[in-house]
């Protein structure tokens, strides 16, 4: 009997192939168990909230940076006091920020934030640079604002892609509305798991259109997503839906009401284990209710 030699290239390649393999086998067109199911429920859950949490921060310093560019006045450039501590936040001066042309008509306008190694403000740790790019003031229909990211990391998530603002208030409206876009994103943590993001929103201003101040400001969003999330040996691609308008006010870190499902790909549309996470009933506060297959439980936000 001829014995059969392999290349040492090709036993290489075979047995990376063989861990690819191993390595993705619960990916999400796979079926899981029960407990696998109610995990990757709760997985893509926490992908979507720290990707809201993530890029709501991007909102609020972009629109807040100044009131010749933005609204100003809100994120980290706002002053709040937090209902949970009761510590009053204003802007930080370990954050360095740049507007070039400073010139007040001039535009496009880069805008550069700068959090240094390190950067504590209205309770969250920031560091690296986000850079903005401004077609035009973004309360004037027309406008927009591109973000991107170097090195930037908020509390121990490392963010990636690209964050777009554009005003699409209609013509003769006295509702301010913005459609967001944030496509290609990443959100790692330190342990190697992380979250890809996609979505487009609206967000439209329901209170606070005639006044000056953004205090007053209160907005609604809608809109859906889909990514994929890691989890140790779980690789779970997920979309999402806004099903009840979710409500943010200016003055609050969190999301104030509002109902967001999650659901893994693959799965049919009557599924059990569909994550719905509800905001609440309009209070400020860190606190949201997730449901899954019947089962209710709190969470906290960051």
């Amino acid at each position: 009997m001829k014995k059969l030699f392999l290349p040492t290239r090709l036993l290489t390649l075979i047995a990376i192939v063989t861990l690819i393999i191993i390595g993705c086998k619960k990916e999400s067109s796979d079926t899981l168990s029960s407990q696998e199911e109610e995990s990757a429920a709760t997985y893509t859950t926490e992908s979507e909230t720290d990707a809201q949490f993530a890029f709501d921060d991007v909102f609020d310093n972009v629109m807040g940076v100044s009131s010749d560019i933005g609204i100003g006045g809100v994120g980290i450039f706002g002053r709040t006091t937090s209902s949970l501590t009761g510590r009053t936040d204003s802007t930080p001066v370990c954050v360095n920020v740049t507007i070039t042309p400073l010139q007040r008509e001039i535009f496009p306008k880069t805008v550069v934030m700068d959090f240094g190694t390190g950067c504590y403000s209205h309770g969250h740790l920031r560091s690296g640079k986000i850079t903005t790019v401004y077609t035009g003031r973004l309360t004037t229909p027309g406008s927009s604002a591109t973000t991107t990211f170097q090195n930037f990391i908020i509390d121990d998530i490392a963010v990636e892609g690209t964050h777009k603002i554009a005003n699409t208030t209609a013509t003769g409206s006295n509702q301010r509305q913005f459609t967001i876009a944030v496509t290609d994103a990443k959100l790692t943590k330190p342990n190697g798991d992380y979250e890809v993001w996609n979505t487009t929103r609206t967000i439209t201003q329901i209170e606070g259109n005639g006044t000056v101040l953004p205090s007053d400001d209160i907005f609604r969003i809608t809109g859906k997503g889909q990514g994929k999330v890691k989890r140790e040996n779980l690789i779970i691609s997920w979309h999402s839906e806004i099903t009840e308008p979710l409500v943010k006010k200016f003055t609050c870190r969190w999301i104030a009401k509002g109902i967001v499902k999650t659901v893994r790909e693959g799965l049919p549309a009557n599924t059990p284990w569909v994550a719905a996470l509800d905001y609440g009933n309009g209070d400020c506060d860190n606190k949201a209710t997730l449901t899954v297959n019947g089962n209710v439980r709190q969470i906290t936000l960051r």
